[in-house]
């Protein structure tokens, strides 16, 4: 239910003998440099080893096509790790810059179910999961994670399919993860 990857900082092996990864951001409000890129969403897609520490990541981005060039590169250098802030620390970890596209994007969240849609490439949809158990209603957290966020909602994918820069997989039925967020650099 709980991806090692994610909760071991990367530093215990994947279920699989790779890990396929898609992290889809959806921005509500925030600038970059005095850009606004509220409203656009970006999606990182990821094939990794078991080990996602060893290195060697093939990683493509995915850019909002209702983003303008400028908040395009905006969102680029800051999803790259060029501006510092949470995903600098990943880039020592890219083997292979798959590039970087832009697609029409459909993002949805009714708070428990998120959904993104980017052109044919990816169609994501998954629900954060609440035990019966539970009665307060809140679902199941997994914090200290630190990134993308240090509380996740662990969940699971009804829908997560992955067919772009030559990366292509079918994650339906697995774990997710879902959080707002708040990065700065």
């Amino acid at each position: 239910m709980v991806c090692p990857c994610s909760t071991s900082g990367l530093t215990a092996p994947a279920d699989n003998d790779r890990c396929n990864v898609a992290l889809a951001f959806h921005v509500e409000s925030g600038d970059v440099n005095g850009v606004d890129v509220g409203g656009l969403t970006v999606c990182i897609v990821a094939d990794t080893p078991a080990l996602m520490s060893d290195g060697g990541w093939k990683v493509g981005v995915l850019v909002d096509s209702a983003a303008s060039s400028e908040q395009a590169e905006a969102l680029g250098a800051v999803f790259g790790g060029q501006l510092g802030g949470p995903m600098e620390g990943l880039t020592p970890l890219i083997g292979e810059m798959a590039g970087m596209e832009s697609l029409e994007m459909a993002y949805a969240d009714d708070g428990r179910v998120h959904r993104v849609s980017i052109g044919s490439a990816v169609d994501m949809a998954v629900e954060d999961f609440v035990s019966p158990l539970d009665s307060t209603g809140q679902g199941v957290k997994i914090s200290g994670v630190g990134f993308p966020a240090d509380t996740l909602a662990a969940g699971t994918s009804s829908t997560a399919r992955v067919d772009v820069f030559g990366m292509t997989w079918d994650n339906s039925g697995k774990n997710s993860f879902s959080a707002p967020f708040a990065w700065s650099a």
